[in-house]
Parts: C-alpha cells; structure tokens; sequence
C-alpha cells in the first residue's frame, strides 16, 4: 500500500527506532547519521528514503522501511526481504 506520509506515525516509528536503539545518538551510530539528523527527523515526522533503509537495517526490520516511507518501498519488497533471511 502506498500513500502519503504520516507525519505523526512517522514520529512514533522514530520514536520507537530510538527506544531500540537506545537513544537518538545511538541510533545516528547504527545508521550513519548524527544525532541532530534523527531528533530533526523526528521533529518533521519525515525520513529520506535512504534514513529509512538505513534504520530498517539498525533496527534489524522492527522499524521497517516501508512503514517510514511507504510511498517508495511496497509492504511486497518486505515480505521478500523477510523470506529471504
């Protein structure tokens, strides 16, 4: 399913990408971003596509990538990605 972004899903998503991670600089660590990247994400309740992938991987698919950007990965990419793990 595809649609806009949710600003306010979008930020509990991060939110919940942080609570696994531990905290917002750790999670910048995990991702490669800093930490001022994710409290700004957070913040506009909006991710690039490639913050999303990224916080897919650091969060081993609990925060998936399709949920933080379902206008460009479909919920199909992720079952795949799942069975193939």
């Amino acid at each position: 399913m595809t649609g806009p972004q949710n600003p306010l899903r979008i930020t509990a998503l991060l939110e919940a990408a942080i609570t696994i991670a531990g905290s917002e600089a750790k999670l910048g660590k995990a991702t490669g971003y800093s930490q001022n990247a994710i409290w700004s994400a957070k913040r506009n309740g909006r991710v690039s596509a490639e913050m999303a992938a990224a916080i897919h991987r650091a969060t081993n698919g609990a925060v998936a990538k399709h949920l933080l950007r379902p206008d460009i990965y479909s919920d199909q990419a992720a079952t795949a990605d799942r069975a193939a793990a």
